[in-house]
């Protein structure tokens, strides 16, 4: 029996062959799209669950308000680590480690470096602890000796070989020596220490055993005994601040207690963030990796939800209104014995073939566009072929699809009462003409949604790309690693600012580009108590820093070399102001000083302030910060003139191959890089961009169906009309009317519901777009656009038949 309602099926199928594409095709795109967001869905979630025990793994973030400024560090302390496996027996081990960014690495007797993007200090136990297996070397003894370090795989290709590793010496910014003492496989792409090619003993880390509770330098993981609930281990966690941290503040504000501390508006607080959260769930400063947002998974899971409602409408609305043309073969069914059952499962056999017809096309389109889908997510996706749970899971669903796709049009199709259709009465109402309309409102209502969201987005990243940032970052060439001239950076400097295209050159630790910081307490002259504390960040330039970066000031002046004493100015930010409680020209002279503990303090008098500055992503709002100068090489910036880019690149690796033989030139552009901050949200709208286009194409095969059915339903009235003297154009008008007020009821429905999901997505940006009428009437004109585009061919293909074959064939 089930070969012949297959037999059937097929030969329905292909007897509607326009029928069946629309079906097929807009179930296939669909399922497409939902098949790659819920891979990288899948993806996100499941960062860092390969580690071992990775759900008793907790990070020690720290919540600090201090001195003026709030901060959410997923940092802690140097001995944080220590106190903790010491003090609580629900600890069964512990890691710290310390990102050092990145690092110039050659072997013993070469002339060439080569760089490591991200170089990391950690303890001993980090095999243990994520269980690690290395390639070579013992894990138990691999980083327990000072100058001892582990790479991954790829990073020791490039060195060594895998086999030959063990026991090589490196030079590490050519200076440290350091020798290899294992290799661990690269660490996959879904975990917090992907982009890690280095790990060095914390062993040899200097400031790894000081004692000091105030600084926050230290990504400290712990892991809980099996039995132990980590909300239980919150509440303990917080005496490490009586128990550690004040005493050790004591030493430098004498009667200091926790309860001075609080009555002053601080706070110290220790918290716990579950490793497999922390992708989807942290957002806080000096992140080890870059991270996603679980709002984003929230957003993408709901257009992969539309998408597969709006295929399933499709399905649900062509195939009721197919139903007239069925009606008679439903007639002619029942009245040769075919019961209400079998119908319905004739109906949705017919379903589930179109259903497993389209995963086939489905899988074809998403193995097609899958790298394009990898380069716009930024992800190494791919299609699990080979595990037999992604095909059960697979398959499963659109057994489920075909079958809730089909229910409709089965349960509907076989109430028809055979001696109405037969006899040809009632046709008018065959097809669920009320459920079509909710359907095609619903279609609408979802593309609509779609185009709000998708305009919103784009014009906050062009707000974003647009804003004064109280800086010029346009022509701004960032030269990495300038440490590696070593003593002749200078001379370097001298040099490139010596061609013709470049204006100025400026070294310094910090450039405003979101990154690591450096908060410091510092505090005034006078009042040098904890409550007096000013946070604020530190940033070491030279005497270019505000002409290269065209940074205007306030009041006061920039420094000079000719005044010695500069060497003890600071240049503050607006931002500072109010935190010290005065004007920008009562700033003016004021001494600073972080020096607490030492009897002989240095303080830095403010020379300057300069206009606020972004240095922070534009989610954050401006911090106090101040500009001392120094000696640090970290990084030049070059403002180069308009002209020939290549040719002053090429200038400028000229000289420093001269000046620096054998170091690698690396250079980024400064917008680029602020560019890069917001990579996130620039695939976000793309994404939301590629899934609009579908959703409105699915919505719209719909529409060209109904509007092809709807023409033929009335050819007999529209030749009426004609014989009459209607016009094509009056024919066309009132034909599509009918669609266009039913994209308006979807329009007032939708653009209400996505004016305040866009809003509540803006709350993330302390700089943000309001979102104007505009949007909201272009995303409504576009919707009402494509429906006219849809439905007027079909309009006016039916305006222009001729009349008298029309009335013949009826």
């Amino acid at each position: 029996m089930f070969k012949n309602y297959l037999k059937i099926a097929w030969r329905s199928l292909k007897k509607r062959p326009f029928f069946t594409f629309l079906n097929t095709f807009g179930l296939a795109i669909g399922m497409a799209g939902a098949l790659l967001i819920s891979l990288f869905i899948h993806d996100e979630l499941s960062f860092d669950k390969m580690f071992a025990d990775a759900d008793r793994i907790y990070r020690i973030d720290t919540d600090v308000k201090f001195g003026g400024a709030e901060i959410l560090a997923s940092e802690s302390s140097a001995p944080m680590a220590a106190a903790m496996q010491r003090d609580f027996s629900q600890v069964e081990s512990t890691l710290r480690l310390r990102d050092r960014g990145s690092a110039l690495i050659r072997k013993s007797g070469a002339k060439t470096n080569t760089k490591e993007l991200r170089v990391t200090f950690a303890d001993s136990t980090l095999f243990d602890f994520f269980g690690l297996k290395l390639l070579v070397g013992d894990a138990k003894t691999a980083l327990t000796e000072p100058n001892t370090l582990v790479l991954t795989k790829t990073a020791a290709e490039k060195h060594f070989g895998v086999q030959n590793a063990l026991g090589q010496s490196l030079l590490l910014n050519n200076t440290d020596t350091y020798t290899v003492t294992g290799v661990i496989d690269d660490l996959p792409q879904n975990s917090l220490l992907r982009e890690h090619s280095v790990f060095m003993a914390m062993a040899g880390y200097a400031d790894s055993r000081e004692s000091n509770w105030g600084s926050m330098n230290y990504f400290t993981f712990v892991k809980l005994i099996p039995s132990v609930n980590a909300a239980d281990f919150n509440e303990p966690l917080q005496e490490m601040f009586t128990r550690y941290m004040i005493p050790w503040v004591q030493k430098i504000f004498p009667g200091m207690t926790a309860e001075s501390f609080a009555a002053s508006g601080n706070y110290w607080e220790h918290k716990i963030m579950p490793l497999t959260d922390i992708h989807l769930y942290s957002n806080r400063q000096s992140e080890l990796s870059a991270n996603s947002s679980i709002q984003n998974v929230y957003i993408l899971s709901f257009i992969a939800l539309f998408l597969i409602i709006l295929a399933t409408v499709n399905f649900m609305n062509l195939s009721t209104a197919h139903s007239l043309k069925r009606s008679k073969e439903v007639g002619i069914r029942k009245t040769l014995g075919s019961n209400k059952t079998e119908l319905i499962r004739q109906f949705l056999i017919e379903s589930g073939m179109v259903a497993f017809i389209s995963l086939i096309i489905a899988l074809i389109i998403a193995m097609i566009v899958l790298p394009f889908f990898n380069d716009l997510s930024g992800k190494e996706i791919t299609i699990p072929y080979a595990n037999p749970i992604f095909w059960l899971i697979v398959l499963f669903t659109t057994l489920i699809l075909g079958l809730f796709s089909g229910s409709y049009p089965a349960f509907f199709m076989s109430r028809f009462m055979p001696i109405k259709v037969l006899k040809g009465s009632g046709q008018n109402s065959v097809g669920g003409g009320k459920i079509r309309n909710s359907l095609v409102v619903f279609q609408f209502t979802i593309s609509v949604f779609l185009i709000v969201s998708t305009l919103v987005v784009f014009q906050q990243i062009k707000f974003i790309q647009g804003k004064d940032l109280g800086f010029n970052k346009d022509q701004i060439l960032l030269i990495n690693d300038t440490y590696a001239a070593g003593s002749q950076v200078q001379a370097f400097k001298e040099e490139i600012t010596g061609l013709g295209q470049v204006a100025y050159a400026s070294l310094s630790d910090y450039l405003p580009t979101p990154s690591s910081r450096s908060n410091s307490s510092l505090f005034r002259e006078g009042a040098m108590e904890q409550e007096n504390a000013i946070q604020m960040q530190v940033w070491e330039v030279d005497h270019d820093y505000l002409k290269t970066l065209n940074m205007e000031l306030v009041v006061g002046r920039d420094f000079n070399p000719r005044y010695a004493t500069d060497s003890t100015g600071v240049i503050v930010n607006e931002a500072m102001l109010p935190v010290m409680g005065v004007t920008a020209e009562e700033a003016l002279g004021i001494r600073i000083t972080g020096d607490l503990d030492l009897e002989e303090k240095v303080f830095y008098t403010v020379i300057g302030v300069v206009e606020d500055f972004h240095y922070e992503s534009l989610r954050e709002n401006i911090g106090a910060l101040g500009l001392f100068l120094g000696k640090s090489t970290g990084t030049m910036a070059v403002k180069l003139k308009t002209g020939n880019y290549s040719s002053t690149l090429a200038s400028i690796e000229n000289i420093w191959n001269k000046i620096a033989p054998g170091q690698p030139f690396s250079y980024r552009f400064m917008d680029e890089s602020f560019d890069a901050t917001y990579k996130a949200e620039q695939n976000l709208g793309k994404i939301f961009m590629v899934f609009t286009i579908l959703s409105i194409f699915i919505a719209c095969l719909g529409l060209f169906g109904l509007a092809a059915f709807n023409a033929e339903k009335r050819t007999k009235e529209i030749g009426v009309r004609k014989v009459l003297g209607a016009s094509v154009g009056q024919i066309s008008y009132r034909l599509t009317l009918d669609f266009l007020k039913l994209v308006g009821v979807a329009i007032i429905i939708s653009l209400p519901i996505g004016w305040f999901a866009m809003d509540k997505w803006l709350e993330d940006f302390s700089y943000r777009i309001e979102i104007n009428w505009w949007i909201l009437a272009l995303a409504g004109s576009f919707a009402i656009a494509i429906a006219i585009i849809t439905v007027s061919y079909q309009s006016i293909k039916a305006a222009i038949a001729n009349p008298v074959k029309s009335l013949r064939t009826e």
